[in-house]
């Protein structure tokens, strides 16, 4: 059966199961089994039409951010400097946890999320 990422989030747990969880439930479960969540790997799908209204920063992982259509800039905060990287199309950036990142659409964008969102932090753009 086929499923749409942008609707169903898939938890890859370590024992090797992949779990498919509806969006609309995801955010609604009980927060014991959000943290566990977080401690393993989430892949998620989204779609921008704007720029991220914040920076966020995952403390217990890496993330892979995969541009899947659109055009945007990547920037990443790294020892009080910013660096940005032009995503065009397509491509892939590994944000090394503990590093704050937002984006900045240049065209309405598609990305693909795969992170343990255990303890992410979020800030104002």
């Amino acid at each position: 059966m086929s499923l749409d990422p942008q609707q169903t989030y898939v938890h890859l747990a370590p024992d090797g199961v992949a779990q498919e969880i509806p969006g609309e439930r995801f955010w609604q479960l009980p927060e014991a089994a959000m943290a566990q969540l977080g401690q393993d790997w989430v892949i998620s799908e989204y779609a921008f039409s704007a720029d991220w209204p914040n920076w966020e920063m995952h403390p217990e992982g890496d993330e892979f951010v995969y541009l899947l259509s659109g055009a945007l800039d990547l920037l990443l905060e790294r020892g009080g400097q910013v660096e940005t990287i032009a995503l065009d199309g397509s491509g892939a950036v590994l944000v090394p946890r503990g590093v704050w990142h937002t984006a900045k659409l240049r065209a309405p964008s598609r990305m693909l999320h795969v992170t343990r969102g255990a303890g992410t932090l979020h800030r104002p753009a």
